[in-house]
């Protein structure tokens, strides 16, 4: 199953339609993502430290009773849209979506461009996509909405009913956290952007 009928359209396609899917192969090896390393495993580490900005960090895999694997990872800081004057939005995000044995699918990985946070634990959060093994991937915006549960975190995105090679999302837009973690944990740090000067 492919990005494009697997994580494009996660937790909606039909069985029908995944096994209608072209196979696809990571230059990697079956299964073998690049974006998720120990660098990723290493999140949690690197989110434990300022404590003046807004973050959203670490590493997780999503809950798919048919075995797929889809794992999201974060690192992010700052506040607000980075193309501002006022944005101080930065770090990276990763994501790949599998079939359960590993033979297709497609990773990306990009730079953050707008984080928010709310006093509820919840972070919506978007980047370019800057590396990945889908065509026409390369270049997008796409959004990313996380709940943090303690160990029962929630997770949604952008392309939930659409393809991300045909759309550009406006800054900090995302879907409802709709997807459930499986293994591993989201951390969001609240924190409200410095009063503005006068």
């Amino acid at each position: 199953m492919l990005l494009t009928a697997a994580v494009v359209l996660a937790g909606t396609v039909a069985a029908s339609a995944a096994s209608a899917a072209p196979a696809h192969r990571t230059p990697h090896g079956p299964g073998r993502a690049a974006p998720h390393t120990g660098a990723d495993a290493d999140a949690d580490k690197r989110g434990a430290g300022r404590g003046d900005e807004a973050r959203l960090y670490g590493s997780a895999k999503m809950h798919r009773a048919d075995g797929q694997r889809v794992r999201f990872a974060f690192d992010a800081r700052g506040f607000g849209d980075a193309a501002t004057e006022q944005g101080t939005s930065r770090g990276t995000f990763r994501f790949s979506h599998y079939t359960p044995d590993g033979s297709s699918g497609a990773w990306a990985k990009g730079r953050i461009d707008c984080l928010t946070t709310g006093g509820g634990k919840v972070a919506t959060a978007t980047g370019i996509v800057t590396e990945t093994d889908l065509e026409g991937l390369k270049g997008k915006r796409v959004g990313f909405t996380v709940q943090d549960d303690g160990r029962h975190d929630h997770l949604g995105y952008s392309w939930a009913s659409g393809n991300p090679r045909e759309m550009d999302v406006a800054p900090c837009l995302s879907a409802a956290p709709y997807e459930t973690v499986e293994k591993g944990d989201f951390t969001v740090h609240h924190k409200l952007p410095p009063a503005p000067q006068e």
